[in-house]
């Protein structure tokens, strides 16, 4: 796609938005940034933006009637915005900031998909390749946007690339050299409608990689017979028959006509939740040349990111507190009560994004100890846990906190898994972890 001397719509101003109507200034193109709000910060943020020569049209319901070549859109803007449709109803084609940045990317793409563990894989994916010496980045949804990449660092030789569902509405493009869906949990459904619909954007993305480039999912998930004849189709897993495996202790995979074996012994991967991810991520160095011993000594030097199960306090009682704010579904609440060891108090709660599960019920009647709700679906979640688990409201998390610590024992574990949004009370999951953490430290001992 040649960009030079076209007239472009760039849609948000955030980091995707900055970020793709940079990249078209420097190919040649005539950029209109639009945004609906305008503030000092906003305009702050796109001073860089407005400096290589966009045009910043912030704050204004409608958009410019001028006509546009090609309107580039970040992730927030959904298939049924109002601006969406208008570009629709002008006949002006609609890509996405990662489409925009895959075009002008020169080096290869690790892709990756799915609910739940995208943003650790790709960190580990990433990691690995420059321990192994291979040039490499993070980027997408999480990093640094594509577009940023492709302008500021082409001589990397991999963009390893976390892809949202968000962004794949409107990609069309995306020549991946290899990839991995995760999972497919409910998630994102107040967006795509349903479950069904989710998961058809998750597979679009191995619809449009390169043909015949290994792919990796679950060992489980059914998929159309179009995307196993152009593929060459791996599968990841528990099970002895997947490519990839996941067992106590280590990794086992069969790929190539080779096997190799990776040690994950005292890691932060020997587990079933994180071990299968690891699988998935193992799978995908291998088939981009990383040795298994190179595998091996990534693994074992990843350190974990923020909000994710960390480990964030000990006290002097005995008591563990790990902070997993990240988990925003029910799903995910699920696989950390499954990762901890010990007997949980579970603090739990905001913004509820889905219906609550019957599958959670077993595990809090036979992992936690007791539940401390917060936040705005605390009712609900009391109306439908409480006749198998010991619930309190506590309302704030500073409650919540200082409840569980007064009522914790030696040997238990002390786990905020939220299942939820964080924006009834918090700006983000990482405000909201961040919040745990500073009160842990205060109350604990």
């Amino acid at each position: 796609m040649n960009f030079d001397g076209i007239n472009a719509l760039v849609l948000g101003g955030g980091v995707s938005g900055a970020a793709a109507a940079r990249l078209l200034i420097s190919k040649g193109a005539r950029v209109t940034l639009a945004d609906g709000n305008d503030t000092a910060a906003l305009r702050a943020a796109l001073e860089r933006a407005q400096a290589d020569g966009a045009r910043l049209w912030l704050g204004k319901k409608e958009l410019p009637t001028e006509a546009f070549d090609l309107c580039v859109a970040s992730p927030a803007f959904a298939l049924d915005h109002g601006w969406i449709k208008f570009c629709g109803c002008r006949n002006i084609p609609v890509i996405s900031e990662l489409e925009l940045g895959a075009r002008c990317w020169k080096g290869g793409i690790i892709a990756v998909t799915g609910s739940k563990g995208k943003s650790s894989v790709v960190k580990l994916c990433a990691d690995t390749l420059n321990l192994a010496g291979k040039s490499a980045s993070p980027a997408g949804n999480y990093g640094i946007p594509l577009s940023s990449l492709a302008l500021e660092k082409p001589e990397l030789e991999w963009a390893v690339t976390e892809v949202s569902s968000f962004q794949m509405e409107h990609t069309a493009y995306l020549p991946s050299d290899v990839a991995i869906l995760l999972n497919v949990q409910p998630d994102h459904l107040d967006r795509h409608g349903n479950l069904e619909r989710y998961r058809e954007l998750k597979l679009k993305m191995f619809k449009i990689m390169r043909e015949g480039a290994p792919a990796f999912l679950p060992e489980s998930l059914a998929v159309d017979g179009a995307i196993a004849e152009r593929l060459e189709l791996l599968r990841f897993g528990v099970n002895a028959d997947a490519n990839w495996r996941w067992q106590a202790g280590c990794l086992r995979g069969v790929q190539a006509g080779g096997a190799v074996e990776i040690d994950l012994r005292g890691g932060w991967f020997d587990n079933e939740i994180f071990g299968v991810s690891a699988a998935a991520a193992a799978g995908v160095l291998h088939a981009v040349g990383v040795s298994a011993t190179q595998i091996e000594r990534g693994f074992k030097q990843f350190v974990p990111l923020e909000h994710r199960m960390e480990h964030c306090y000990r006290s002097c009682r005995g008591v563990d507190f790990i902070n997993d704010s990240k988990a925003t579904s029910i799903s995910a609440v699920m696989a950390a009560l499954k990762m901890v060891k010990t007997p949980v108090r579970l603090i739990a709660g905001g913004l509820l994004k889905e219906d609550l599960s019957e599958n959670i019920k077993e595990l809090l009647a036979y992992k936690s100890k007791k539940v401390y709700l917060i936040g705005h679906c605390s009712q609900e979640m009391f109306d439908a846990w409480s006749e198998v688990v010991q619930c309190v409201q506590c309302g704030a998390i500073e409650e919540a906190v200082k409840a569980s610590v007064s009522e914790s024992q030696a040997g238990e574990t002390v786990l905020l898994s939220p299942g939820t949004a964080s924006f009834d009370q918090f700006n983000s999951y990482c405000e909201r972890g961040k919040r745990f953490k500073e009160l842990v430290r205060t109350v604990a001992d």
